[in-house]
């Protein structure tokens, strides 16, 4: 579990959550690789180089698994065997300190940190003259401790590092490693002389359990600055200490000349207005093959042919959005919009929906088809923009703040803004704005800039009210589990549903539920009907549940428990002609339903009021009949079974050809759904957004693996290949038990095999999941998978992971 550090004041208006005492982070200072920036000071002293504290809020751009570094501070005396540095290395943290040769300090992360679509706050804490090791330097990332390293050498008693000494120091770059810049956004930075610090100094979470900043108050120590960036009177002010010690940096290759190259960004680690949040950019994550190169924060783009989709990172589901965009070589260069389904794949402008101005002939293209030939066409001087409003379905194109043909109506939906390379025969490149820097044009009345603050308000801000991911080890005795173990603030609730399954050992999962009883067990992996045990799942707590000393859920093992609230016991429902007991939790968009069938066409309330978008039905009281699933991107002809590899297939049965409504399931003549006589369940899942998701994607076959976006940071991802059935199994991810990227801790539904840990299968993100991996069962190539997932955080506040 994640360290918990006391919370103190955050911003009420920064995430809406009734907090007070606000504080606002305004700036950032993007660093662009490709223009060699960094900020540069040497201290006249060497006041205390065995005790330091620095903290940066960190947004990353170019991500890199190979050997390139990204400084984020460093120290060099201009030797190659005497330096310091904090860098990105593999996507890792690395520290590494050595003097004259002599390694003092080296440590890299297995964790990874390759969400750019985030912030991070990195703290990084030193005091060499502690008796104990182990003490003398500590790693924070969004206030948790990091502990797990490959390679770990903790500085030896009372040495001096290179990082606080007379030598030249730097901010986004690392001149002992070339090439050594850092490519993202830095924002609130400071650094204190004299003192080992924890997160509490400068951070604390919010009631929702989201890492804020908060204004560091104490002593800087001689060489101590602070760095917040918004003095934009020039380049030079750019650099100015503002703790009052007047430790100023030069800035170098830092542009505020209007235009693509300007860097001073109202992109910020906190949500704070209609202007200063966290911006879209570019995806990183979207496979390069798709989205060609991104580099400057990832606000520039090259697309060789072939590179169809560079989407946003940020994917509205409603409201109206503006951006602006041009380009600066190649031909046959396209901007526009896409829809949020098809955002990261290969498909771009063929997708339906899809609409794009090929800036260079001014053709307004839907779906590949030509719609207005407009005669104003873009030249490389000109700045095109694109307003979209996924409320009324309209895109309309601009150039130069005049508008480019009329609109063009598309399906009311979720669009991602995209650049792509249409036909050309050439590379095009050039470069977005989503309003991180001042738009060249004024946006038409209305209409927003691209970043998390505009984005819808989530009706769930803590997913940990509503689902939860428990790891526990068992004690072969009784026992109470806590469900706010595995979350920041300890947010507990009364479960109605809970999935327990053993992850040392083979053995059953286990499912009960409110409505029909805790000691009443059914089996994801098995066709078994309910039975009765006493012993295993006893009760559902206000803030858990409880366990006898089954050994199947609580033996000497280590075990995860999922629970979702619905609303207690149930309540008649009489909306389908068969009359259902139903427990409904219509905010989280979960019901557990008991009815009995009659193997005939009939309908079933669920409670949701909306269309589940995923239900999973079991036979209570007839044994040897398969686990039926219903999915929205499978619609209501085919199913899958549960408890089995089989491929989807076509089915009349099951759900009786006739997708759910708003009230009722149908079902039909068919055992899995509607057993003659028999007790049946169903588990109902509704789509909400910022909370849950429900959908399909198709593989790429490459580590560098389809992403798919859910408008949040999962806690709970489950797939299911749909198109192939041998060993394609019901995969289950968490970020309990992979409490750090990249996730391999693999449970699957459909077996009653123990975990398998250490497999690179997907990274969990700020807003969706990106897999890591070839693997046919979660990422073949041209497969088709589907989805569930739920949330630990909105996209709207989430960081990076």
């Amino acid at each position: 579990m994640p360290t918990i550090i006391t919370r103190g004041a955050v911003s009420a208006k920064a995430y809406g959550f009734g907090v007070s005492g606000g504080y606002s982070v305004g700036k950032s200072l993007r660093f662009r690789r490709s223009a060699t920036a960094y900020l540069n000071r040497t201290f006249g002293t060497a006041t205390n180089n065995k005790k330091w504290t620095w903290s940066g809020w960190v947004k990353r751009g170019i991500l890199d698994s190979g050997t390139n570094l990204y400084g984020l501070l460093s120290a060099y005396a201009g030797v190659s065997n005497t330096y310091g540095y904090i860098d990105f290395y593999q996507d890792g943290i690395r520290i590494s300190d050595y003097t004259t040769g002599t390694q003092n300090i080296t440590f890299q992360t297995t964790q990874v940190f390759r969400d750019p679509s985030a912030w991070y706050h990195i703290l990084i804490a030193v005091d060499t003259t502690q008796s104990t090791s182990t003490n003398r330097l500590f790693m924070y990332v969004n206030g948790a401790q990091v502990t797990s390293f490959s390679s770990a050498v903790y500085p030896t008693l009372n040495s001096n590092t290179n990082i606080n000494s007379a030598i030249a120091t730097y901010l986004g770059n690392d001149p002992s490693n070339s090439p050594g810049y850092f490519d993202g956004y830095l924002a609130e930075v400071n650094f204190v002389d004299g003192q080992q610090l924890t997160p509490s100094s400068f951070g604390a979470y919010d009631t929702n359990g989201v890492w804020q900043p908060i204004k560091y108050s104490g002593s800087y120590g001689t060489n101590g600055f602070y760095l917040n960036f918004g003095n934009t009177t020039s380049t030079t002010t750019l650099g100015y200490d503002t703790s009052g010690n007047g430790n100023n940096w030069t800035t170098n290759n830092i542009s505020l000349t209007a235009g693509s190259t300007y860097d001073s960004m109202t992109d910020s680690p906190t949500v704070t207005s209609a202007s200063v949040a966290n911006y879209a950019t570019l995806n990183a994550t979207v496979p390069s093959s798709y989205s060609g190169t991104l580099s400057n924060g990832n606000l520039n783009f090259s697309q060789p042919v072939g590179a169809t989709n560079a989407v946003s990172t940020v994917v509205p589901t409603s409201g109206k959005w503006y951006f602006e965009a041009a380009w600066t070589g190649g031909n046959f260069c396209e901007i526009g919009i896409i829809p949020a389904a098809t955002a990261g794949t290969s498909s771009g402008v063929s997708a339906t929906n899809c609409v794009v101005m090929e800036l260079q002939t001014g053709t307004i293209y839907k779906a590949n088809v030509s719609q207005q030939a407009v005669s104003s066409y873009a030249a490389t001087t000109d700045i095109c923009g694109v307003a979209f409003d996924c409320s009324a379905g309209t895109v309309q194109f601009y150039k130069n703040g005049s508008t480019n043909g009329t609109a063009v109506s598309v399906t009311a939906g979720s669009y991602a803004a995209f650049v792509s390379n249409g036909s050309g025969a050439q590379t095009n490149t050039g470069f977005v704005n989503f309003g991180q820097r001042g738009f060249a044009y004024t946006p038409p009345t209305g209409f927003n800039a691209l970043n998390t603050y505009n984005l819808p308000t989530p009706t769930i801000a803590n997913g940990a009210q509503y689902m939860a991911a428990t790891t526990y080890t068992g004690n072969n005795s009784t026992q109470s589990i806590n469900n706010g173990n595995n979350n920041t603030i300890a947010t507990t609730f009364k479960p109605d549903l809970v999935w327990v399954k053993d992850r040392s050992a083979t053995a059953f999962h286990y499912l009960t539920d409110s409505v029909r009883g805790a000691n009443l067990q059914l089996y994801s992996n098995s066709t078994a009907a309910e039975t009765s045990t006493a012993s295993a799942i006893t009760g559902f707590a206000s803030n858990g549940f409880t366990l006898g000393n089954n050994t199947d859920v609580n033996g000497v093992d280590n075990y995860i428990g999922w629970q979702w609230k619905a609303n207690g016991a149930g309540v008649s429902n009489t909306n389908g002609s068969i009359t259902s007991t139903v427990s409904a939790n219509t905010t989280a968009g979960f019901s557990v339903v008991t009815f009995t069938g009659t193997f005939a066409a009939a309908t079933v309330g669920h409670g949701l009021g909306v269309a589940p978008s995923m239900i999973i039905v079991k036979t209570r009281t007839q044994a040897s009949v398969d686990w039926a699933v219903y999915h929205t991107s499978m619609g209501a002809t085919n199913g899958m079974y549960l408890n089995a590899t089989n491929a989807q297939f076509a089915t009349s049965t099951w759900w009786n050809n006739t997708s759910p409504t708003s009230s009722v399931f149908s079902v039909a003549g068919a055992a899995q759904t509607n057993g003659n006589a028999q007790n049946m369940v169903a588990y109902c899942w509704a789509a909400v957004a910022g909370y849950s998701a429900f959908g399909s994607y198709t593989g790429n076959g490459s580590a560098d693996g389809t992403f798919v976006y859910t408008g949040f940071r999962p806690r709970w991802i489950m797939v299911k290949q749909t198109t192939a059935s041998s060993t394609t199994n019901w995969w289950i991810y968490d970020s309990s038990r992979d409490i750090y990227n990249v996730a391999g801790d693999e449970l699957a539904a459909n077996t009653s095999n123990a975990e398998s840990s250490g497999n690179t299968d997907l990274d969990l993100l700020s807003n969706g999941f990106k897999f890591r991996s070839s693997t046919g069962g979660l990422n073949g190539s041209g497969g088709t998978y589907i989805y569930a997932a739920f949330a630990e955080t909105p996209f709207n506040y989430s960081r990076g992971r």
